[in-house]
């Protein structure tokens, strides 16, 4: 079997997207079998479940709805983010520079806009701080589904949308990478905070490649600590699905005031 990698996100430029590779490169050295990096050819539910994955990242949310059952926890990093906490995130509620909206209340029928129907910190967070000013189920006027957190971003600097939760360390490497994007948006509140990506493997890797991989990726950030600054990375914690069980918490408690889906 040929052993795969992937990291498929926070590759918000092309720079970046080196580092990431860089990294990962650096850290699959480290552990037997060999193992080739890719970039997914399928959609990143097939790609995750693909019985030959070694290390990818996945998001919180589909792994709590069913991916679970095919893969292996080996860690969640630990960013050095505004909106982290440890091994958690949170979202940042973002408006244009120029718009009129201060907090999340005060957007009520503006147009939103959100990366994909399954992403934790772009839909399940928004979702669950908007559910308490909801009525009948509404809040906004429109919702405008992007495809990925940047694509919310710049649908929001372009007068597209008005408001967008868009994950803090996306954020943050936006505000690195691409200060003209960030200057045309505003923050106006932060979400409810939950795990971070989860690192993954199949659950047809042995416990001892995935004790490997763990070392490994704390290896590579004492070896070149520049790097690990700039990928804002301190660190990483093992957690449990247990742990994970706060995104469905956050879902079950939207669903509870009455608000199933960002509307």
């Amino acid at each position: 079997m040929t052993w795969i990698a992937a990291l498929p996100m926070y590759n918000v430029t092309p720079a970046l997207d080196l580092e990431w590779r860089a990294w990962l490169v650096d850290v699959l050295r480290r552990v037997k079998p060999a193992c080739r990096v890719v970039e997914p050819d399928e959609e990143l539910h097939g790609f995750w479940r693909r019985p030959n994955l070694l290390l990818s990242q996945a998001c919180g949310y589909p792994l709590m709805h069913g991916l679970h059952e095919q893969v292996q926890l080996i860690a969640t990093p630990r960013f050095d983010a505004p909106g982290c906490e440890g091994a958690h995130y949170s979202s940042v509620l973002v408006t244009r520079a120029d718009a009129q909206f201060d907090t999340l209340a005060a957007c009520r029928g503006a147009r939103a806009a959100y990366n994909q129907d399954d992403s934790n910190s772009g839909m399940n967070v928004f979702r669950h701080a908007v559910a308490p000013h909801s009525r009948a189920g509404m809040f906004f006027s429109a919702v405008l589904r992007t495809g990925s957190h940047l694509g919310s971003l710049r649908a929001v600097a372009d007068g597209r949308a008005d408001i967008a939760a868009v994950d803090c360390v996306t954020f943050a490497f936006v505000c690195d990478a691409l200060p003209e994007l960030a200057r045309k948006v505003r923050p106006i509140g932060m979400t409810a905070t939950s795990p971070g990506l989860p690192l993954i493997a199949s659950d047809t890797v042995p416990p001892a490649t995935i004790e490997a991989l763990r070392d490994a990726l704390n290896e590579t950030l004492e070896i070149q600590p520049e790097r690990a600054k700039r990928l804002r990375l301190q660190g990483f914690s093992v957690l449990s699905l247990a742990d994970y069980d706060r995104i469905g918490q956050l879902e079950d408690e939207a669903r509870a005031a009455g608000y199933t889906h960002l509307a």
